[in-house]
């Protein structure tokens, strides 16, 4: 199993390659504030499924005055089962809209059966097993929100032997409690995160534990943006 990694948002747009070289000599984690260095460290060190590979990706620069950014893919030898990204955010001010000042925000997406996108409890089924991870866990959260949507592709002309293809994508954000130190419990946030991509991605449970897990049964991986 592989360790999680990520990137903190530096602020370094608009700066020239040499600046950005100088600059990122130093983590920009060690000058965060101490509840977001410790909620990344937690992400940092999270232990995952070895069918999941995480890998850095530049966070959002407005959304918060501090993120940090994981991209994650469900591999099956040279399949990509499903894919999807997590931003942890953190306002030390607070934010209303979050109640509180940690937010994770989230896309997962994978390719179906057409005939399973056409399902019409799917959407519903899939936003359960989002908050059915974070229960799973034992996490608490609030003000949880997100969309779950479905999209159906058929070709024509020169692509017209092409199957049709369909593919769910789950986009949600909700609010870790904070322990501690007003530090969230971000490393299991993030276990449970994994636990929906391998949900959408049709993987067996991981362990006796999770043999209640209900999953799609795999079709294709998605396609890369």
């Amino acid at each position: 199993m592989a360790a999680a990694e990520g990137r903190l948002s530096d602020g370094a747009e608009g700066m020239s390659e040499s600046e950005r070289e100088g600059r990122n000599t130093k983590d920009p984690v060690d000058s965060a504030p101490p509840p977001f260095r410790a909620a990344v460290e937690a992400l940092r060190g999270t232990r995952l499924r070895p069918e999941i590979e995480v890998d850095p990706t530049k966070p959002p620069q407005r959304l918060a005055p501090y993120a940090y950014a994981l991209e994650a893919a469900v591999v099956d030898g040279d399949d990509d089962l499903a894919d999807g990204r997590l931003v942890l955010l953190h306002d030390p001010a607070g934010h209303d809209a979050w109640r509180g000042t940690f937010r994770l925000v989230t896309l997962v997406r994978a390719e179906l059966e057409p005939e399973m996108a056409a399902d019409p409890l799917l959407p519903e089924v899939c936003w359960s097993w989002l908050t059915g991870a974070l229960q799973g866990r034992g996490l608490s959260y609030g003000e949880a929100s997100g969309t779950v949507t479905r999209a159906g592709s058929h070709y024509f002309g020169g692509l017209s032997e092409r199957a049709p293809a369909s593919q769910i994508e789950i986009r949600a954000s909700w609010t870790p409690r904070e322990g501690l130190g007003g530090v969230p419990d971000t490393s299991s946030h993030l276990a449970a995160w994994c636990d929906l991509l391998s949900q959408i991605a049709g993987l067996p449970p991981a362990g006796p534990g999770d043999a209640s897990v209900v999953t799609l049964p795999q079709r294709r991986g998605p396609q890369k943006s």
